[in-house]
């Protein structure tokens, strides 16, 4: 089955056209800065060389259209459709056939993920609109995390409020911590419902997940994905205390405390230099504090996290890194690992400076393996998109 992926983010929108049976991947590409006054759109075909212009992209109606455009003038068929949602609230503990029903409770939960449900429910509403025919399936990285048990995705907050507006930890990254995680057990030859797997997905936004048996068990992202982990600019767990009082001290509104916490914290907003990892990486090495200090938070927070889920677990038998940061940064990788040496984990450094590829970075007599994992979000949209529709 040929499935069109769309993966639509805050200002910009990823796809990939590809083969659920043989993964070949016919055409793909992105659209950026969607809502500036001029965009820029990527696209290549058959692993060939991206081709790119300016275009302009006023919101994700128009890019998803120019993705269309674009994909009219090959001999390419698309059988179905498959949209990552970032929220699916209360509502899917699965993926779902988008129809009217469905895309009602998109919009309804789209509060609890502004940036990124608004702009995937415009796309997947011109995918409904362009052709009639084709299926469109919704698959919510708030599903994977709906296993979480009772005591993990409570807040200690007033019952009665928690239940009318359903508060409580949502979680994000799902549909990649699912990947690695079943990737892993293909790795390791077992069973993953005989495993206890935690993925740390680290990039510009991150969050860990502990998954027993298959089943997300944690995660440290909550309502929203502002908690957790220190992130690019991104606060992640905060005394809300702090909020009050910086607010008072200012003068500022909500809105604009949020704006702060959400675009201007994290490890930009500690280092004063950068968001980008890498250019963290440079800063600390050129001898900036602020940069290092950045790194060694971020790699404090990672180890403390894992630490709790392997006490909820009650163990576990490999950790998993993915994503933009937990594929590349070998650095980072070691600095993490350094604090694990109470789980008997030990890093191979020739195996941990290769990337771009699924490996256990752990030595043989490692106690608990440690594997490097490419995410792919794109594969399981498919699956599931032919699953339900195939």
């Amino acid at each position: 089955m040929n499935v069109l992926v769309v993966n639509a983010g805050s200002s910009s929108l990823k796809y990939q056209l590809l083969d659920t049976d043989t993964r070949e991947v016919f055409a793909k590409g992105n659209c950026e800065r969607i809502g500036s006054e001029m965009g820029i759109f990527g696209h290549s075909e058959n692993g060939g060389t991206k081709q790119t212009e300016e275009v302009p992209f006023p919101d994700h109606r128009s890019a998803i259209a120019r993705v269309l455009e674009e994909l009219e003038k090959t001999d390419f068929t698309i059988d179905g459709i498959g949209h990552r949602i970032v929220q699916g609230g209360w509502h899917f503990d699965d993926s779902a056939v988008v129809d009217d029903e469905v895309m009602a409770k998109i919009l309804e939960v789209a509060p609890l993920a502004p940036l990124h449900n608004y702009g995937e429910a415009a796309a997947i509403e011109y995918c409904r609109e362009k052709y009639p025919e084709l299926p469109n399936v919704a698959v919510f990285d708030t599903s994977f995390h709906m296993t979480m048990p009772e005591v993990a995705y409570t807040y200690a907050l007033p019952k009665d409020v928690c239940d009318k507006y359903h508060v409580r930890k949502y979680g994000a990254h799902g549909t990649s911590h699912r990947y690695v995680s079943a990737r892993c057990a293909e790795l390791m030859g077992k069973p993953i419902e005989e495993l206890k797997l935690i993925s740390c997905h680290m990039g510009n936004g991150s969050s860990i997940c502990a998954i027993d048996g298959g089943k997300c068990v944690d995660t440290s992202m909550g309502f929203t994905p502002l908690v957790g982990l220190p992130m690019g600019t991104r606060c992640g767990d905060l005394d809300a205390g702090v909020i009050q009082f910086i607010m008072n001290k200012y003068g500022i509104s909500i809105d604009e405390m949020l704006n702060i916490l959400n675009k201007k914290s994290g490890v930009l907003g500690v280092s004063g230099v950068s968001s980008d990892f890498r250019d963290l990486d440079a800063a600390a090495a050129e001898g900036n504090d602020r940069a290092q200090l950045a790194l060694d938070m971020f790699h404090y927070w990672v180890a403390k996290v894992v630490g709790s889920y392997v006490a909820a677990m009650n163990g576990v038998d490999a950790i998993i890194f993915t994503a933009g940061v937990g594929e590349n940064s070998k650095s980072s990788r070691a600095a993490i690992a350094e604090y694990f040496g109470y789980l008997g984990v030990k890093i191979d450094p020739v195996a941990n400076s290769k990337r771009g590829e699924d490996i256990m970075i752990s030595t043989p007599d490692s106690k608990v393996k440690v594997f490097v994992i490419p995410t792919n979000e794109e594969l399981v949209i498919a699956r599931d998109t032919k699953a339900i529709c195939g």
